[in-house]
């Protein structure tokens, strides 16, 4: 938020009605394309602030404590290949049918440094802020594998590599010199910050909608369960510490889910050889 916009709303936190500044919060979210979870995050803040003036005796009232949070969508789920590309007037892109080819197409285009960190993400599932703070010495190229000290969640966590990951890793050795240095770095040596001054536009170029880095992530846990690998094992491996969070990709094993209703029908008495229940009398019938 710009020194415009606090100003803005210290005024308004001060002059006005908490029912004017939720109204006017609401017209800002609007203006700038806030996210329901951005706008919350600036209500906590504010809360918080004058929670803590009025515990110090700063301020008589807290002014904010009315506002309203928004309704968040935890579930969002977005994956790559989900929908189609956007058409494009870009001919190197137009042979490319589907999400995933178009913005490889661009990124080894327009940033071909970029690849081996697109490569890691899409292959091994790591938050945004456990990928750019890797260094060195968390990554394990003989034993395949990374440890992240302290995950999301507080706790140690261990990240397995496959062989696209481990490449991308090898592509990447000769631009640290340090032993222990930031994994990620550009091709100067100096420690990337993120991904945004990049991603966004290669995903535009690319002509995808509504995709960001951590969709990367959602990805990678779809594609899992749409292998076959257990919500169990999948929930290990993005670092959910509850399965409730990792539930949201079961619907993308339709197969499974299938296999497990047709149970009822291997296990029914007096099943026939084709599956069908012999029950002696046809749908139009009345049993006796």
């Amino acid at each position: 938020m710009g020194k415009a916009l606090w100003a803005e709303l210290g005024r308004r936190i001060h002059h006005g009605r908490p029912e004017e500044l939720e109204r006017w919060l609401n017209n800002e979210a609007e203006e700038r394309g806030w996210a329901p979870a951005t706008k919350n995050r600036y209500v906590a803040l504010l809360n918080l602030t004058y929670r803590l003036a009025e515990k110090n005796d700063k301020v008589r009232l807290n002014p904010t404590r009315l506002l309203r949070m928004r309704k968040e969508n935890n579930a969002r789920l977005r994956f790559l290949n989900q929908f189609a590309p956007l058409k494009t007037k870009l001919d190197y892109l137009k042979e490319c049918s589907d999400e995933e080819s178009r913005l490889r197409a661009v990124i080894v285009r327009n940033y071909p440094e970029h690849l081996p960190e697109f490569e890691i993400a899409l292959n091994s599932g790591m938050r945004p802020s456990e990928q750019y703070g890797l260094t060195r010495d968390r990554v394990d190229l003989t034993r395949k594998i990374i440890t992240i000290p302290k995950s999301k969640n507080g706790r140690m966590r261990h990240i397995p590599l496959n062989s696209v990951s481990v490449a991308a890793f090898k592509a990447l050795q000769q631009r640290s010199l340090d032993g222990a240095g930031p994994v990620f770095a550009s091709i100067r040596g100096k420690p990337l910050e993120g991904y945004k001054h990049w991603f966004g536009p290669a995903v535009s170029e690319a002509g995808i909608k509504d995709f960001t880095w951590y969709c990367l992530r959602h990805t990678f846990a779809s594609r899992l369960v749409m292998a076959g690998v257990d919500l169990r094992t999948v929930a290990e491996l993005v670092g959910h510490q509850q399965i409730q969070m990792t539930m949201r990709y079961a619907h993308l094993a339709p197969a499974h889910t299938v296999a497990a209703v047709e149970r009822l029908v291997a296990n029914a008495p007096g099943t026939q050889q084709t599956g069908e229940p012999d029950t002696g009398h046809t749908m139009n019938q009345v049993p006796p």
